[in-house]
């Protein structure tokens, strides 16, 4: 690393190699900032993010991620690798596919942002940014999707009872921890009946996100501000 990048504002994504995760780490680079684009499968040279392979389903590569980053202040932490799963309902749940969702949107959050707490401690805007859904939201979640996805939606509430735990234990470091609502996005993921583009999900979500001090730690908000109720 040089002098000159050490300098930068860092930020870290995870899941970034293509659809949301992706356009933040391009909106980001574009910004300014150094990027640090985590993702599964291999990793090329391109753009100018530095890329780094991570697997959120498996802790061992969590802590490699985390040694790796050894001495590397991180002003930004953007928790936004997700699986979906089975969306079959209560007749199609599986223990396998539901605690296999679980590890990867729940677990691997609190993980990730404890292998890189010093990091962040070293940062200077020092903010924790879960992508969470509103389907994971007791009071939204369901007043107009009904979609039987158990485990996402599970995955998604245990998320933020996280961002809410996290943000009062890492108050005394000046870390705002939040929870965001992408809106139902125009991913793999959202399928194509979604109505909100990649580019206005992440553009609204980077504005709250830049905006975000320890007054606003521990909410829930969408991509377009409005609050989300727990």
């Amino acid at each position: 690393m040089t002098s000159s990048t050490a300098r930068l504002r860092t930020v870290l994504i995870t899941g970034a190699s293509r659809g949301l995760g992706a356009e933040l780490a391009r909106l980001y680079a574009e910004d300014g900032w150094r990027v640090i684009a985590c993702q599964r499968g291999p990793v090329a040279s391109e753009g100018s993010a530095d890329r780094l392979v991570l697997d959120v389903a498996d802790p061992a590569s969590i802590e490699a991620l985390g040694q790796s980053l050894q001495g590397v202040a991180i002003d930004l932490l953007i928790n936004n690798a997700a699986v979906r799963g089975d969306t079959g309902g209560l007749a199609t749940l599986e223990p396998g596919d539901f605690l296999d969702v679980m590890r990867v949107n729940a677990l691997a959050p609190l993980l990730v942002t404890r292998a890189l707490l010093a990091n962040l401690r070293a940062g200077e805007h020092r903010v924790v940014a879960n992508i969470s859904s509103r389907a994971g939201s007791l009071a939204e979640g369901t007043l107009d999707d009904d979609d039987g996805d158990y485990a996402y939606r599970c995955s998604k509430a245990a998320l933020n009872m996280a961002t809410v735990k996290l943000a009062q234990d890492l108050k005394g470091d000046g870390i705002s921890v939040v929870s965001l609502h992408p809106g139902w996005v125009q991913t793999d993921m959202g399928g194509s009946e979604a109505v909100v583009s990649v580019a206005t999900s992440a553009a609204g979500l980077k504005a709250i996100i830049d905006g975000t001090g320890l007054a606003d730690s521990g909410s829930f908000r969408a991509y377009d501000g409005r609050r989300v109720s727990w």
